[in-house]
């Protein structure tokens, strides 16, 4: 049960232990409200605590997320000097931004398997909020931009960590320094993406890909998820520790000896995450 004070334009489903959260909020391209990060991250946190089994992130209509809404009355009171007789505009911005950085957090940190499927424009917080999932299925439609720079902004929402990451080190300052728009096949190409689809393809390939991840035991991977995202701040020698004690863990488990069991009696198995 959700303990999560339901937003409005976040719509939440699940079917058969997948999670699909939508944001929805079409006429703005579905941009995340300035208020709504607050609302965004409590979703993902709400998630982590369910019993879902899989997250899946899209955008309502044709369009994933275009980022941060630049609503230009907020922003004109936002830079209103009488605003800041009192106080920093700098300092002011800067507890604004930890609230996208605790949302940026809450979906980092998810143990369990994340899936962004992607139409239409992924931009700005919208391309770091795909690529901050696990994987990212996306239609041949799908544009990706760190679009921050060509709006007088830094890249935010975990992007100067995701995108070295992904892509390399030369390709990620090219995307963040240009702001350029990425077509869904060159994203596919440099590795930003894991699979392209036709437009009316990409409800059932998502579907597809979580329920193959509903065939794996959940303590596993848990492990594998934090150890891989680990990896390149760690040793081989960390790594090894890390497996080490993980599989002495997973080893423990009912699962594992429900693996075993339906392994050799030919059956899937029956994983109760315990």
């Amino acid at each position: 049960m959700s303990t999560v004070r339901p937003v409005e334009w976040l719509k939440t489903e699940t079917v058969e232990g997948v999670r699909w959260l939508t944001i929805d909020r079409p006429e703005t391209k579905n941009a995340i409200p300035v208020d709504g990060w607050q609302g965004l991250g409590d979703a993902f946190i709400d998630f982590e605590r369910s019993e879902d089994r899989v997250l899946v992130v899209t955008g309502a209509g044709s369009e994933f997320c275009s980022g941060a809404d630049l609503d230009p009355d907020r922003f004109a009171a936002d830079l209103d000097p009488e605003r800041f007789s009192a106080g920093s505009p700098v300092a002011d911005a800067h507890r604004r931004m930890k609230v996208v950085g605790r949302a940026a957090t809450a979906l980092h940190t998810i143990t369990k398997p994340t899936i962004a499927a992607v139409d239409g424009v992924a931009v700005g917080a919208g391309m770091n909020l795909a690529i901050g999932c696990d994987v990212v299925v996306a239609t041949e439609r799908a544009r990706f931009s760190e679009i921050f720079v060509r709006r007088g902004l830094t890249v935010d929402f975990g992007g100067t960590w995701l995108l070295p990451r992904i892509v390399g080190l030369q390709r990620a300052k090219e995307l963040a320094l240009s702001g350029r728009i990425v077509p869904a096949q060159e994203a596919l190409a440099i590795g930003l993406i894991l699979e392209v689809v036709a437009v009316e393809t990409l409800s059932a390939r998502v579907t597809e890909l979580a329920q193959s991840f509903l065939a794996g035991a959940p303590v596993g991977q848990r492990f594998a998820k934090q150890g891989i995202s680990a990896s390149f701040e760690s040793s081989f020698a960390d790594s090894l520790s890390w497996e080490g004690q993980s599989q002495a863990i997973a080893l423990a488990t009912d699962d594992a000896v429900e693996g075993v069991a339906a392994f050799l009696q030919k059956r899937e198995p029956n994983w109760t995450g315990r």
